[in-house]
């Protein structure tokens, strides 16, 4: 039925049509339980972790047990998932973090979580372009031997990923998967050829030792390793989706934890088993990030070696995309739900993409990256280069902005069932988020109070405050514009966190 070709129509989809062809419903049945678990995993992008995180955190921090530490954060985050999951049976929204936020805490606190959560994959994103454009300007001028700037091949990424975000999300799932599939394979072949040919001190298991645990760096190292998880949360982001969002959700979610937490800890010991759990913080402190190639080098040769070179490279372009699409489909709830103009809650009718969500954060990655690449006045290798700046104060304030959020939905949860009268029949999915919430909470703590280490910061450098602040302010931010909304537009108030529900309440309107 339609009334007038500038206003509301139903299509035969069933989703609301606005403006030609344009929706605001994002396409359902798009996804599988493959599609969305690939989609989640990519975010995390294994290879960066095990090239990066892991010789970063092994040298900085000294501790020799972070295989550990990742089933221990494994352990914190399926408590999380418990909640979290039951939570998306109930909530289908592409907001998943702020929605679920605004159902158990209200709307003011949703649209707080709302900016986090805009902020927060924001800077995940965009920080990873720095990383991006400085490893494929060291293999031009390695395998090519051609020098580029470091800002030219991450704006030819920024415009790649924003090009494919305009795609169907399946069309994505797809990149995205072969990409992932591929990095980890190769992988698992290097945690073979080292388990093959051990160092040393043959297969030990030191590095699971909790004596391995004692030390100041404990808390620091928690943080840089829950930082490996960040993705698996996205799965409800992508609920409406999928063609049965209270099943696939779910069960996504707890196959992308259990298997990333099973998957860095053994990548993570099979690193010391090949120098030796006594020898790992040294070769770390030594090599750097270029560790796992050093190991491979010797193991499995330098064709492999180049090969895992370059994937190291399609394996961030796979997280770029991934977060890239998150990023995407919040601006596309926020602007549904009255949060941001209303251009944002509305799809391209060929794809059913949130396009413009997508175009807002396309041009948010290439205004930040312009602006590094104006300051960068310094040598790449240099470690307070612009290039390297970009991708830890943007990663670590992303990370904080996440497990914030993660905290906040934890206590929401909560409040949620029991507001519903079922804390009977929930008691134990209550227990695990309250125990995830509290754990996720010191987390939280630490990041904050040793933020200074892990942007590499000196300890009275206005960046230890600055950069968290920016979470702060993003809150902050969110509240008041709940605040201003409740009061001056209650019913676009109403409104945050309901997403297609959000429909009803315009047929009511306009009725």
């Amino acid at each position: 039925m339609t009334t007038d070709s500038s206003r509301t129509s139903t299509t035969a989809s069933g989703g609301i049509s606005t403006f030609k062809g344009q929706e605001r419903a994002l396409r359902a049945d798009r996804l599988g339980t493959g599609g969305l678990l690939l989609s989640v995993l990519a975010a995390t992008a294994p290879l960066m972790v095990v090239a990066g995180v892991m010789p970063t955190t092994f040298a900085v921090m000294g501790i020799v047990g972070q295989p550990l530490l990742f089933v221990v954060l494994g352990v914190v985050l399926i408590l999380f998932s418990v909640g979290y999951a039951e939570m998306s049976r109930h909530v289908h929204n592409a907001g998943a973090f702020y929605a679920y936020i605004s159902r158990g805490l209200g709307g003011t606190a949703g649209a707080g979580a709302a900016l986090v959560a805009l902020v927060a994959y924001n800077a995940l994103q965009v920080g990873i372009y720095g990383i991006l454009g400085f490893e494929v300007s060291g293999l031009l001028a390695t395998y090519a031997d051609v020098e580029i700037a470091w800002w030219i091949p991450a704006l030819v990424a920024a415009l790649a990923v924003g090009l494919l975000g305009w795609l169907k999300i399946d069309v994505n799932a797809l990149v995205l998967g072969v990409l992932l599939v591929i990095e980890v394979l190769l992988v698992v072949v290097f945690d073979i050829a080292a388990i093959a040919d051990p160092g040393k001190e043959g297969l030990s298991l030191h590095a699971f030792n909790p004596d391995t645990l004692t030390g100041a760096g404990v808390g620091t190292a928690l943080c840089f390793c829950v930082a490996a998880f960040l993705g698996f949360e996205q799965a409800p982001v992508y609920a409406e989706e999928t063609s049965r969002p209270h099943v696939l959700v779910p069960r996504v979610m707890f196959l992308a934890v259990g298997g990333v937490a099973v998957f860095f800890a053994l990548s993570s010991w099979a690193l010391t088993v090949a120098t030796g759990p006594a020898a790992i913080v040294g070769t770390s402190q030594k090599q750097s990030a270029g560790l796992l190639f050093f190991l491979t080098e010797s193991r499995l040769g330098g064709t492999f070696t180049d090969v895992l070179h370059v994937l190291f490279v399609t394996g961030m372009f796979a997280a770029l995309l991934s977060f890239h699409n998150v990023v995407a489909r919040y601006a596309f709830a926020m602007g549904r739900e009255g949060l941001l103009p209303a251009a944002f809650g509305r799809t391209s009718g060929s794809s059913g993409a949130p396009g413009t969500g997508s175009l807002l954060q396309t041009v948010v990655a290439v205004v930040v990256v312009a602006a590094f690449a104006i300051a960068d006045d310094k040598p790449a290798g240099d470690p307070t280069a612009p290039v390297l700046q970009l991708f830890t104060w943007f990663g670590n304030i992303g990370a904080l902005g996440v497990i914030v959020l993660m905290a906040a939905a934890s206590l929401s949860v909560v409040v949620f069932f029991v507001r519903r009268g079922a804390a009977g029949t929930q008691a134990w999915r209550l227990v695990t988020s309250a125990l995830a919430g509290i754990a996720l909470l010191v987390i939280a703590g630490y990041t904050v109070k040793d933020f200074e280490v892990l942007v590499g910061a000196g300890p009275d450098s206005s960046l230890s405050w600055v950069l968290p602040g920016v979470i702060g302010l993003a809150a902050l931010a969110g509240v008041v514009l709940g605040l201003v909304l409740r009061a001056r537009a209650p019913e676009k108030h109403a409104r945050i966190g309901l997403g297609n529900e959000a429909f009803q309440l315009d047929k009511a309107a306009s009725s």
